[in-house]
């Protein structure tokens, strides 16, 4: 292949995961990443199995079983601790292949960078403009030691949800906004085996899930107005969760005040007419931003990556070809999984009148596990393209 060069706006997971999957197919890559250094801000996810398929796709998936956790059997209770429905790992394995994996945000980002070329990788770089013409794109960007201007084959939006590239070659689009809920997020120390499971209350969700090496990730969600912080968001947690089923009360008293991250969710409520504006791709939170009720989020910006590093598998000259081709395979189906999120969110976490709360809770302890497993995995079921 001749010396394809893509630019990559994002050092994210999103971002990294488009250079790798671009630099696996021989092209040269550069990565902008505007923060000062390269590091995932965050607590732990969940990779669905189509997510762990496209991190196997990218000769990744061996190093992030070993340095996360594969998930045990699990699934949603009520805040008084009675189970709803159950997951059986084994039976996640029959149907899918493979079962989650619970993985810290910072082992899948360092995984991520290590299996770039380090002279890829760009900190304190401000991307200012994007210009794509007919055959080459552009990107100009301020660094460290002043400005400069990029050419390119192929240009990656990964920039997250408030995307500059986004804004600028979508300019007449509304943005993301909020979805009514706010969340509060810790990985913390706890060694004791616990299974990943989802608790609901009216108006409210707390969610575990093991990370690996004796670690645990927890996130509560609520309903409120945008914009709150409260001076001590652990006890605003405690005030909320505390007095949840065990082990809630147990992690929370094992979480440093520091460890605890809140932010707003938001979500893309017009889709994108398209991903792709010339020689420009949008890729991951830049495209679709979704809320999190279905743990897709990362998992889709990583099939974004996996899918475009395939179709440009042809180089420079077939960029154009290859866009084209990754627009009509990645939006339907992120876009989908965006508008399933949000209405598994609108029935799940953000429920609070209590005759529909009490009938979705009573339906789910009448549908065998089998067939919510199977509901689940619509969206799980996902393969990487062949080559």
């Amino acid at each position: 292949m001749d010396d394809s060069h893509a630019v990559v706006v994002g050092g994210g997971i999103g971002g990294l995961s488009a250079a790798l999957a671009l630099h696996r197919h021989g092209w040269r890559v550069t990565v902008l990443e505007r923060a000062p250094e390269l590091r995932e801000v965050g607590a732990g996810l969940s990779l669905m199995a189509n997510a762990v398929r496209a991190l196997d796709a990218l000769g990744l998936g061996p190093a992030l079983r070993r340095g996360g956790h594969g998930e045990a059997p699990g699934g949603m209770r009520n805040r008084h601790g009675r189970w709803l429905s159950r997951v059986d790992a084994s039976e996640m394995i029959r149907q899918l292949g493979t079962t989650a994996l619970g993985v810290h945000r910072a082992t899948l980002h360092r995984t991520l960078r290590e299996a770039l070329p380090a002279s890829s990788l760009h900190t304190n770089a401000t991307v200012e403009h994007v210009e794509s013409g007919p055959d080459h794109a552009e990107v100009r960007y301020q660094g460290p030691d002043g400005p400069h201007t990029l050419t390119a084959d192929l240009v990656v939006g990964a920039d997250g949800l408030r995307s500059q590239v986004r804004a600028q070659l979508w300019p007449q689009h509304p943005g993301p906004v909020y979805a009514g809920s706010t969340t509060w997020r810790a990985a913390i120390a706890f060694p004791d085996p616990i299974p990943a499971a989802i608790t609901w209350g009216p108006g409210a969700e707390f969610g575990m899930v093991p990370i690996g090496d004796g670690q645990l990730y927890w996130y509560g969600a609520v309903n409120a107005p945008p914009g709150g912080h409260a001076p001590d968001e652990l006890a605003a947690v405690r005030e909320h969760f505390g007095h949840w089923h065990d082990p809630i009360p147990a992690l929370l008293a094992a979480t440093p005040p520091e460890a605890v991250l809140r932010n707003d969710i938001h979500y893309l409520a017009a889709p994108l007419p398209s991903y792709v504006r010339g020689r420009v791709a949008l890729l991951g939170d830049a495209a679709h931003p979704m809320t999190p009720n279905l743990g897709q989020g990362a998992g889709q910006a990583i099939e974004d990556a996996v899918v475009l590093g395939a179709v440009c598998a042809g180089g420079a000259e077939r960029v154009p070809a290859a866009l084209a081709a990754y627009d009509e395979q990645r939006r339907p189906r992120s876009q989908s999984v965006a508008r399933a999120s949000y209405v598994a969110g609108r029935l799940g976490q953000q429920l609070h009148n209590p005759i529909a709360f009490a009938m979705r809770n009573i339906a789910l302890r009448l549908i065998p596990g089998r067939v919510a497993l199977r509901s689940m995995a619509r969206y799980a079921d996902w393969r990487p393209p062949a080559g």
